[in-house]
């Protein structure tokens, strides 16, 4: 049922017609204490209906900000509806946010109740409650270790939930009139945007438009009652709000829960989904726990895995599968991974480099890209079926208009877009800065291929130029490196100098195991990084990546970083982008030594973990040299 043609253009609405036409399905499923518990969509909207009477009651309602932090939960999606039936707006926290960052945004946001998960978010948010005056209830659902507690503004869930279900008992029809009230057109929810240049701002996005983005989306990759999703994506990214809120509402399409996100690939494995969205950084690990594995096995093992992707890689150039090596190694590797049943996969929130994509197209993975920004309510581009291509994110969904502004002789232009679906603007900020005409000014560069398919090359003010006036994009070569299982991040250096260099981190995991492996000692990240063999290692892995490159955008030399870099460290935002700003600011005497010809970086530092606590940091960089008569071969 299109809700363009009714009046279900809320999520408190479609919910409401999903429990009423069908409400002995499955809609939702949880794991706890390793068993899959299931919520049909008549006991999904009970616990909606008694949240949100029990938040009525407590004073919640009209224009209110109610914000939500925590593992994906169901609790968290009833949560979020139960505020929309109550003219409240929602605003998603990242789990693993600090603080400061949370103060920030419930201060600004202006939050009256936080529905919390555990007592680990417990904790944070009664630390900064004194500088969020405006916070008056913090409702949890997880009651365990929170017996200490005394603060008059703690309210177990269960409570709330009982609260709300004898309000419900007094006044039936009260949900009803809660529901029927709510208004497509009004700002429903406040989604932070990725911030890779300062702190996060809030989009404005009202339900209508988040209820007919999907039905556009699903109208480009159809799904319904029988496909099934996990939800590992952060719900308070934009794309997973479309998922686990508008294409399950819309599509019915069911939505699991893993356990814990240390469990997530067995608990997916257990559902084998049907659709899967993973960010680039989920993908690329993916990749590099193969290929670990792979170092494990026997000589024979890693023989036939290799001739099996040489196989399946050849005839993904062909635009075929190989049976052969499907039969040999793709169909046990796809059961290993729960990819058995995938029907749709995509990447999304950046670009994944192509040397990952062909991995997992080569093993029958219907992987395709994506292209949006929180402001135009997630993806707006896909690539059709059969007509995947790595270099490309797609075409646009109907009825989304794109352009690429103000094009060069190579037609590398600004890339604007606009559709009917657009945010409101960003909360506490007057105008739209990005918007004119209509139109939403990205801040990517891209261009249109022959076939019309949008090409995105990086961030207009990340692309860099050498000193010699030599163009490159850092993301991608980035990416190239990041196809390396050894690889964890890179940052591509050479804006404004003589030629490229990087900082690299290494995948400590998987480094760790082949230096086991080798019989080479070491006791923390920092003391491995700074093995010899190890610079050697990588050195080698940055060479094929140079191999693949023009001359003038290889990489002459690197380092290998002391640390991993890190979200709480503002060096990566949290949906890990790389802030250049950032990095180019706190390593900048490090790349300065690079540059200047150093062998050997001093380093002397402190580095402070989640918990407060703090480490020193010494130890000596080497910057690796990558040969010049290899890169020139």
């Amino acid at each position: 049922m299109s809700a363009s043609h009714t009046r279900d253009d809320t999520l408190p609405r479609l919910l409401r017609r999903n429990a009423r036409a069908r409400g002995g399905d499955v809609a939702l499923r949880e794991k706890a204490f390793g068993i899959w518990r299931a919520f049909t969509w008549a006991e999904y909207e009970a616990r909606t209906r008694a949240m949100a009477l029990g938040l009525q009651g407590l004073g919640v309602g009209d224009g209110d900000v109610v914000a939500l932090i925590g593992d994906n939960r169901p609790d968290w999606v009833m949560g979020e509806i139960a505020a929309h039936a109550l003219g409240a707006r929602s605003l998603g926290l990242y789990r693993d946010g600090l603080e400061e960052e949370i103060a920030y945004l419930l201060a600004y946001a202006g939050a009256t109740a936080v529905i919390a998960e555990d007592e680990e978010q417990v904790d944070k948010l009664l630390n900064i409650a004194d500088s969020v005056p405006g916070l008056r209830y913090v409702i949890y659902s997880d009651p365990r270790g929170m017996r200490k507690y005394s603060d008059p503004r703690l309210l177990p869930m269960a409570k709330l939930v009982a609260q709300g279900e004898a309000a419900h008992a007094t006044d039936p029809a009260a949900w009803d009139r809660l529901v029927d009230a709510t208004d497509g057109e009004r700002v429903a929810i406040l989604c932070t945007t990725s911030g890779t240049t300062a702190r996060p701002k809030l989009a404005m996005l009202c339900g209508r438009a988040l209820v007919r983005h999907a039905e556009i989306y699903l109208a480009a990759d159809p799904k319904g009652p029988r496909d099934e999703y996990v939800s590992v994506l952060p719900l308070p990214w934009i794309m997973e709000q479309i998922y686990a809120l508008g294409f399950a509402l819309v599509s019915r399409m069911r939505v699991s829960f893993v356990e814990e996100p240390e469990t997530m690939m067995a608990d997916f494995r257990e559902i084998g989904p049907s659709f899967v969205l993973f960010a680039p950084r989920v993908w690329e690990a993916l990749a590099a726990d193969v290929r670990a594995r792979v170092m494990d096995a026997s000589p024979l093992k890693r023989r036939a895995f290799d001739w099996g992707m040489r196989l399946g890689l050849a005839a993904q150039a062909k635009g075929r599968r190989s049976r052969l090596a499907d039969f040999l190694l793709f169909r046990a590797l796809r059961d290993r991974l729960g990819f058995t049943r995938l029907t749709s996969a995509a990447t999304g929130g950046a670009a994944l480099g192509p040397d990952t994509f062909r991995f997992f197209q080569a093993m029958g993975v219907p992987l395709r890209q994506l292209y949006g920004q929180t402001e135009s309510l997630g993806a707006y581009t896909i690539h059709r079926p059969g007509e995947v291509d790595f270099d490309t994110v797609g075409v646009a969904f109907q009825g989304v208009e794109l352009r690429v502004h103000e094009p060069d002789v190579n037609g590398v232009g600004e890339i604007l877009t606009r559709h009917p679906n657009m945010f409101q603007g960003y909360h506490g900020v007057e105008g739209i800065p990005d918007m004119r005409d209509g139109w939403l000014h990205t801040g990517d560069a891209g261009y249109f291929d022959k076939s019309g398919h949008l090409v995105v090359i990086d961030r207009i003010k990340d692309i860099a130029t050498t000193a010699r006036g030599e163009r490159f994009s850092p993301q991608f070569i980035e990416n190239k490196l990041k196809f390396s299982p050894y690889v964890a991040e890179a940052v591509v250096l050479g804006d404004g100098r003589p030629h490229l260099a990087a900082l690299i981190c290494i995948r400590f995991p998987i480094v760790s195991k082949w230096a086991e492996r080798n019989r080479i000692s070491f006791t923390t990240y920092t003391d491995l990084s700074s093995r010899p063999q190890v610079l050697e290692l990588l050195r080698q892995e940055v060479e094929k990546v140079n191999a693949t490159l023009p001359p003038a955008q290889r990489i002459r030399s690197f380092v290998l970083l002391y640390k991993e870099l890190d979200a709480d460290d503002e060096e990566l935002t949290r949906t890990r982008k790389v802030r250049r700003g950032v990095i180019n600011q706190k390593y900048g005497t490090i790349i300065d030594a690079i540059y200047d010809g150093q062998e050997a970086i001093p380093v002397d530092t402190t580095i402070t973990f989640q918990d407060g606590t703090k480490q020193r940091i010494r130890t000596t960089l080497a910057v690796a040299s990558v040969e010049r008569e290899r890169e020139v071969a």
